[in-house]
């Protein structure tokens, strides 16, 4: 039995494995490559496999950086079977036509300048009606249900406790006498996400291949994180502002309130706790994505895979997907009077990380507000727009425009999806059977080293980060076979121009910032002088490129 690792390899997105054994290939997820430009151009590359071949797919859950190609491997050639929890199937019918439109309009907008510029328009990876076609070969199953693939070939779902529908997927393959056992984790899920269920504890298991996002981090604890909630949701609406969500996940930013609900019971005697709490409950908190809408009502349809406290709830009638206040905007006008209205309120928009969709908009009418704020509740990937606020940028560039960061900026990292370095820890000593190897996939480098160090040490397991293209052999000891070279689309001459760009941006937030500092009052001649020798050197570095 062999892996290829395609995707989320020393980074968190684009996740695709390809598994040969028992005379069959089948792939693992099939994602999107999300963040930084030069990934981002993976998308329209050939799959590095015929994908006429592929006998069958697993997916473990609907978010596009997991599910985001399967139209493009449709189209060409694949025709077998996806197989995927219902809920997943229900929500990749909204998310893979959602993303299909994202890309049309994307390209519609670029062609709009490659025509002023002279150049050949693009075509979009696939279209809205592209993705609907591909649904007709998902395979919906449910949890805990050995599914005979092949007489060799046998799976089994395990809820995740990521998102809705997320799975663990356990694979047994038959070779001969031998019988091999792989977990694919995909994306693992906070022991205490509201809502959802705990993921499951897998017994045993030969290889483990797992997600490593917050590998080298602690999440804070919930009650932590709810009170923060409300406190900077608070005093934004106190002040007179808007406080800006970036989520796709409508079930994230009702977690949220379902805990602030429950802080009810727990500080509901403290007036500041009381006036706080009346302060939200009274603002208008628009969810301002259509796919949202419908997306909500997959979690109704879905109920039975909520928590027991939930399902207790919605028993009562207390259904926590519904709360006063809450309404949602369908059309692009209903959304653009959003920005138009002065009236405090909270909005949730798609996408949570900014690289698309209405967040845009909303981003560009109040980043430069200082009564605003902008609060993260999600994981931001590098080169991301979310990734640049969350990290300090002063301006950013929205729609060609620039626009400066005075809106208050708030990360809340516990309501992350992922289970945290200790969570991950517990999922490997959970099993009875221990791993003979575990590889470490969708995770940044510096997350993974931890995380890999930390296995080492304390769990007496052997790690492998696998680099992109890089596959394995599973035997008792773990050999790679060969080596795939990435294909990315691009000359040294467009690479030198990205830079330029890139570099041309980093001049104009250099004298912003050298522009600060000779204002400040305080500053003294030293530094005056330093400032005035390092812009002498890059003066003269790029004389020297000129002259060259």
């Amino acid at each position: 039995m062999k892996i290829t690792f395609l995707g989320a390899t020393r980074t968190v997105t684009g996740s695709n494995f390809l598994v040969e054994g028992a005379g069959k290939k089948f792939l693992v997820d099939c994602g999107m490559w999300q963040g930084k430009a030069e990934q981002e151009m993976e998308n329209s590359q050939e799959f590095e496999f015929n994908p006429s071949e592929i006998d069958f797919m697993l997916l473990t859950h609907a978010h596009i950086d997991h599910s985001g190609r399967i139209p493009k491997l449709y189209n060409e050639g694949f025709r077998n079977k996806v197989y995927a929890h219902k809920a997943t199937c229900d929500l990749c019918t909204l998310m893979l036509p959602d993303s299909g439109h994202i890309q049309e309009t994307e390209v519609e907008w670029k062609n709009k300048k490659r025509k002023r510029k002279g150049e050949e328009s693009i075509e979009p990876i696939y279209t809205a009606e592209d993705a609907l076609r591909c649904l007709e070969i998902f395979e919906p199953v449910q949890y805990d249900q050995i599914i005979e693939i092949t007489p060799e070939i046998h799976v089994r779902f395990n809820d995740a406790g990521h998102m809705l529908g997320s799975s663990i997927i356990e694979v047994w393959v038959k070779e001969g006498n031998k019988e091999t056992k792989t977990v694919f984790t995909g994306d693992i899920g906070n022991n205490d996400i509201p809502l959802l269920s705990p993921p499951t504890m897998i017994e045993d298991t030969d290889f483990l291949v797992m997600e490593s996002t917050y590998g080298s981090r602690l999440h804070m604890r919930n009650d932590e994180k709810a009170q923060i909630f409300l406190n900077v949701v608070s005093e934004t609406l106190d002040n007179g502002g808007t406080v800006v969500i970036p989520s796709f996940a409508v079930g994230r930013t009702q977690e949220i309130l379902y805990e602030i609900n429950k802080l009810k019971d727990e500080y509901g005697d403290e007036e500041e706790f009381r006036r706080k709490y009346k302060t939200i409950m009274k603002a208008p908190v628009y969810v301002d994505s259509p796919l949202a809408i419908s997306a909500t009502e997959v979690f109704r349809e879905n109920m039975e895979l909520f928590d027991e406290d939930t399902k207790e709830e919605i028993m009562r009638g207390d259904n926590p997907l519904e709360f006063p206040g809450l309404k949602f905007t369908k059309t692009a006008d209903e959304s653009k009077a959003l920005n138009e209205d002065q009236t405090p309120s909270i909005i949730i928009s798609a996408s949570g990380m900014c690289e698309v969709g209405r967040i845009k908009h909303h981003l560009k009418h109040n980043l430069w507000n200082p009564k605003s704020t902008i609060l993260f509740v999600g994981y931001q990937a590098p080169g991301t727009l979310g990734y640049n606020i969350v990290n300090g940028a002063r301006t950013v560039k929205i729609f060609g425009e620039e626009i400066a960061v005075n809106a208050r900026i708030e990360y809340i990292e516990g309501y992350s999806g992922h289970a945290d370095q200790e969570l991950l820890m517990n999922c490997i000593y959970s099993y009875i059977k221990k791993p003979k190897h575990i590889f470490l996939v969708h995770g940044e480098p510096e997350s993974q080293d931890v995380l890999a160090d930390k296995i080492e040490e304390d769990a007496k397991i052997g790690v492998t980060i696998p680099e992109f293209g890089e596959t394995y052999e599973l035997n008792d000891e773990i050999v790679m076979t060969h080596k795939i070279e990435r294909r990315v689309n691009k000359t040294i001459k467009s690479e030198i121009l990205q830079r330029l760009g890139k570099l041309k941006d980093e001049l104009k937030d250099m004298e912003i910032y050298v522009n600060q500092d000779l204002q400040d009052d305080n500053l003294r001649d030293e530094d005056i002088f330093r400032i005035s020798e390092k812009i002498k050197d890059l003066e003269k570095q790029i004389l020297n490129v000129i002259e060259g």
